[in-house]
């Protein structure tokens, strides 16, 4: 009798239990409004890969290897030697340990980017034809992504992650330097309207209270500058002796001057956006040079991992992650809420829905409400509430959304592994001879090509109004 008393009790415990954990998980996970896109649980899946490509890399694949395949074998005659087997497969080449380990951490961070990859690719196609779909059945999006990583584990390095995703994820990392570029300006952008507003404000309400925020904006304008001018010196100094890395280095110097001639001969752009660009010109001729496969004139060759352009690959994963899934700007560009419109407002309170339609905010001291039931005049955004006109504008928007984090995917990758570099012996000569197909001069070409490829881009956002000003650029 106790033991049926106490069955009974642990089903109806279980149950509870797992209804509670059902709920929450569909609260966090589940559909979201026809409002939105869903690009945040989006992100969040993204942020969930990176998690688990680092405790692959730093983790898993170092304890499969300590342990060896000998011990692995008390998991189970097939599992454990399965497992050993395919987190060293593709790994023959090598021959000291340290390279062994490299190339199986490399591949376990291959494993959840390769499949947040194909989940994103997937999510693109499927939002272009389906543009709802981004937006439901996220608990089971989630579940069946984990399960995959789950069994990716037991799959082989080669052919798919350590073969075929590397190179898709050299390619995409390389555009996504360029499509970085836009989310670094139009940040920089923002950061400078965002203090200028702010100092014009103070300004009104007391003249001069201003010139703290624009004096910020000149410090942070010059402190960007000293960080690339310095950097560009200390390449100089550490990485000489190599017609290429010079040849990088002085056209990133060239860029910069250039660039900051230019915004500063017109009305266009910003000097805090030229300065954050330059800032970021310097890092990515900073990533090329490293990536030289002659140890004379790279002296982080042997260095497995590069911790510096490892955390700095990062933070700007984290801030076009933080774009894509925050910024109200993103926002605009890539959902609904970009369906604004702005409609006249009368005194007819019925045409106004406080609390529910924005307000144009002139930010004016001046202007006070009378009353509370009734809008100010002026303007007021007003949002489509047609749910064919929500989805028209998801078929044609949210795709590109999931387009972006498919090449984050491959831009954490590479950042993650080094652009799947592995130190490895050097010939007479000094060049690298490891047999990786991403270290040499292939992969310093590509990042080089992408810096250029980003000046030129922002050197068109300065030109393009003046050679057609009858355009509207903004």
């Amino acid at each position: 009798m106790g033991s049926a008393i106490s069955s009974a009790a642990s089903l109806a415990v279980t149950y509870c239990a797992c209804s509670s954990a059902s709920s929450i998980c569909n609260a966090c996970l589940g559909s979201t409004s026809p409002q939105t896109t869903g690009r945040r649980r989006s992100v969040l899946l993204l942020v969930l890969a990176v998690v688990l490509s680092l405790a692959f890399q730093y983790s898993l694949a170092p304890a499969i290897l300590e342990k060896g395949e000998e011990k692995w074998s008390i998991i189970g005659s097939t599992i454990g030697k399965r497992m050993f087997n395919s987190w060293t497969s593709g790994c023959e080449s090598y021959y000291s340990e340290d390279q062994i380990g490299q190339c199986a951490a490399n591949a376990g961070v291959f494993r959840p980017t390769f499949l947040s990859f194909v989940f994103f690719v997937i999510a693109a196609v499927t939002s272009s034809i389906r543009p709802d779909f981004n937006r439901h059945v996220w608990p089971a999006k989630f579940t069946i992504y984990l399960l995959l990583v789950f069994l990716s584990i037991f799959a082989s390095n080669s052919p798919w992650f350590s073969g075929v995703f590397l190179h898709i994820a050299r390619i995409g990392a390389t555009v996504f330097i360029v499509i970085q570029q836009i989310i670094i300006v139009d940040l920089a952008y923002n950061w400078n309207e965002n203090w200028v507003g702010k100092a014009d404000a103070c300004d009104r309400l007391e003249w001069g209270s201003g010139a703290f925020w624009l004096r910020a904006t000149i410090g942070a304008c010059c402190a960007f500058y000293v960080m690339a001018f310095a950097g560009i010196g200390l390449m100089y100094h550490y990485f000489n002796g190599c017609g290429s890395n010079i040849a990088i280095i002085t056209m990133t110097l060239l860029g910069i001057i250039a660039v900051t001639v230019l915004q500063l001969a017109g009305t266009e752009g910003s000097l805090l956006t030229s300065s954050v660009i330059s800032a970021y010109a310097v890092y990515l001729a900073y990533s090329a040079v490293s990536k030289n496969p002659n140890s004379l004139c790279n002296p982080q060759l042997f260095e497995p991992n590069n911790t510096y352009d490892m955390s700095m690959g990062l933070v700007l994963a984290a801030l076009s992650l933080a774009w894509t899934g925050w910024s109200y700007t993103a926002n605009d560009r890539m959902s609904a809420d970009g369906l604004k419109q702005a409609r006249s407002l009368g005194t007819n309170g019925s045409s106004f829905r406080r609390g529910q339609d924005p307000l144009l905010d002139v930010n004016d001291p001046q202007l006070q409400y009378y009353d509370e039931n009734l809008p100010p005049s002026g303007l007021a955004l007003g949002s489509l509430d047609d749910d064919d006109d929500i989805l028209y504008s998801h078929s044609s928007e949210v795709w590109k959304l999931n387009a972006i984090l498919a090449l984050i995917c491959c831009s954490v990758a590479m950042t993650l592994t080094t652009w799947g570099s592995i130190s490895g012996s050097v010939d007479e000569e000094g060049t690298h001879s490891a047999a990786n197909p991403t270290v040499g001069k292939l992969n310093m070409i590509m990042i080089a090509i992408s810096q250029w490829v980003a000046l030129l881009l922002y050197t068109w956002t300065l030109v393009a109004p003046r050679l057609f000003p009858d355009r509207d650029f903004s």
